[in-house]
């Protein structure tokens, strides 16, 4: 399933969620301006290399705990960033306008931290760097279940070659994503890691990071005051309800 559109009202421009992007777009196009052997280096100084911290390498190339920080803003190629900075605009203005700019920040990094550490952990003799936004992404997918299970999500899933158009609830599609990251995460525990592939633990690690946190930073309603139900958008619910929902709007 791959996010398309949804379904919840927002009252801020997502101004971080921009310059997040920004400040993807900006790191891959310096990435792909390096000779080959100069990207060799910068990868390896910044990605996360876990044996630098947990395996072998620590003896004999140490790292500081930057890289935890600047391998969320690196990417493997266009693909990567294209896929990465659309989920992120999927989910993350609705998460912004809830949390505010400053939490948000907050948020975004230390999900990303979590992510790069759950994956160091996880594969802590591999010497593959490990780059890429989605571990913070994932924490912004699991903040964004969490506050809105059941606002609706248009999702496309492609059949031999025919996009199909489904609409699935936040809390489904998030369940579903989630346990796709931890079926093949415990299968690669253990295994070789020196060709890379998906840092699965790093998805598994965000998510729960953004789910667990997401309570204690939400807005409260004093600073941030309710939508009231005629302020949704495509015929939803400011929360992303179909009409006839129970409960408050938020």
């Amino acid at each position: 399933m791959f996010p398309y559109l949804d379904s919840v009202a927002r009252r801020y421009s997502p101004v971080i969620v921009w310059a997040v992007i920004g400040m993807n777009v900006v790191a891959f196009l310096y990435q792909t301006s390096l000779p080959p052997r100069v990207l060799d280096w910068f990868l390896f100084e910044f990605a996360l290399v876990p044996s630098r911290f947990f395996g072998q390498l620590s003896l004999v190339a140490p790292s500081d705990w930057t890289p935890f920080l600047t391998n969320i803003f690196l990417h493997g190629g266009w693909l990567h960033l294209i896929l990465n900075m659309w989920t992120l605009w999927i989910f993350g203005p609705a998460v912004e306008d809830r949390l505010g700019p400053g939490r948000f920040t907050l948020f975004y990094l230390f999900c990303g931290v979590a992510a790069g550490l759950a994956h160091a952990l996880a594969n802590p003799d591999s010497v593959v760097p490990a780059l890429g936004a989605s571990g913070a992404i994932a924490g912004v997918i699991g903040c964004y279940a969490r506050m809105f299970p059941a606002a609706r999500l248009v999702v496309i899933v492609p059949i031999l070659f025919i996009p199909l158009f489904f609409e699935v609830r936040a809390f489904i599609f998030a369940m579903i994503w989630f346990f796709m990251q931890v079926i093949p995460g415990l299968l690669s525990l253990g295994g070789d890691q020196a060709t890379g592939g998906i840092a699965w633990w790093a998805h598994i690690g965000g998510f729960l990071a953004g789910w667990i946190v997401t309570p204690l930073l939400r807005r409260r309603a004093a600073t941030y005051r309710h939508y009231y139900r005629d302020e949704g958008i495509y015929g939803f619910l400011p929360d992303g309800r179909r009409e006839g929902g129970q409960g408050p709007w938020t």
